[in-house]
Order: C-alpha cells, then sequence, then structure tokens
C-alpha cells in the first residue's frame, strides 16, 4: 500500500513540475521581447545617423568611429558595436522563440543565452496553468518521472536482490 502511495506522490510531483514548463517558456519568450524592442529602440538613434551618412550600414557607422582622430569616438565604436551585438543576439532569441512548442523547449533547456535564461527564471512565478499544453507538459512529466523512477529502483532490486532466505518446505 505504502508504495501505491508512494508512486501517487511521485506522480503528482511530477505532474506539478511538467505544468511549469510552459510557464517557463512563454516567461522567456517574454523576456527576450522586452530586452529586443529595448536595444532596437538604444539603436534606433545610431540607426538614422547610419542612413543619413551611410545607407544605413551600422557597421560602417561603427568603422568611421573607429578610424576617428577623435579618441571619444574610438571609444564610442565600441559601445556602438557592444549595443549592435547585443540587438543581434536577442533578434537571434526572438527568431528561435517563434518556433513550434518543442523546438522552443529546447531551445529553452540548451541553446538558449544563459544570462538570459537565468534572469527569466529567477523572475519566474510558479503557476498552474490550466490550457491544453501546460496539462500534457504536466501528464507527459508526471508519466516519464514515474517510469524512470520504477525502472531504477526495478533495476537496483534485479542487481542486489534480497538478503531474505527463502522458506522451503520440508
Amino acid at each position: 500500500m505504502f508504495r501505491s502511495y508512494l508512486r501517487l506522490a511521485l506522480f503528482a510531483v511530477g505532474l506539478l513540475v511538467g505544468v511549469q514548463v510552459p510557464g517557463a517558456i512563454e516567461q522567456y519568450a517574454q523576456r527576450v521581447d522586452a530586452h529586443r524592442i529595448e536595444a532596437q529602440l538604444a539603436l534606433e538613434g545610431f540607426r538614422t545617423t547610419a542612413r543619413q551618412f551611410f545607407g544605413g550600414d551600422l557597421d560602417a557607422l561603427v568603422a568611421h568611429y573607429r578610424a576617428s582622430d577623435d579618441p571619444v569616438f574610438r571609444r564610442d565604436a565600441d559601445s556602438l558595436q557592444g549595443l549592435i551585438d547585443r540587438a543581434q543576439l536577442l533578434q537571434a532569441e526572438w527568431q528561435a522563440m517563434q518556433g513550434p512548442w518543442y523546438a522552443r523547449a529546447l531551445h529553452l533547456a540548451l541553446r538558449a543565452d544563459p544570462e538570459l535564461r537565468a534572469e527569466a527564471l529567477a523572475s519566474y512565478r510558479y503557476q498552474v496553468l490550466l490550457d491544453p499544453a501546460a496539462i500534457a507538459w504536466g501528464v507527459c512529466s508526471a508519466l516519464l518521472l514515474a517510469w524512470l523512477v520504477e525502472t531504477l529502483l526495478l533495476a537496483l532490486y534485479l542487481m542486489f536482490p534480497s538478503t531474505r532466505q527463502r522458506r522451503r518446505p520440508a
């Protein structure tokens, strides 16, 4: 009987963990989008200058700043390049989060920007969503966790048989 309750508890834990996945994915996607918009706004003045003098080429603007005799412009070239690189990273992250659910989950788990992921997960508030995606994630996680633990325990039992002697009929 205890084993049955343990299985139910394990299933419940897996379910509760699984329903968090869609919320965490959405939190990351929203965080990336907000930073992406902010980066685009930070570059807007430089884009205007690049359009006016360099046909819209921000790299040409950076090269112009680097070639300047003024040390202030040379130093600003590094700052501008940093803004451009950040905007490109955020655009790539945003594009990755526009795919199907499994691609978004894999990206968040394996290839997401570590700084952004840590920031998004640090501000994540646990919630129980009752939409179909959360329910599917929850049930699948619960079944997977229950199956993994059951398999592990069975393997341990088979590797280390019981030390109890079985009674033989006389």
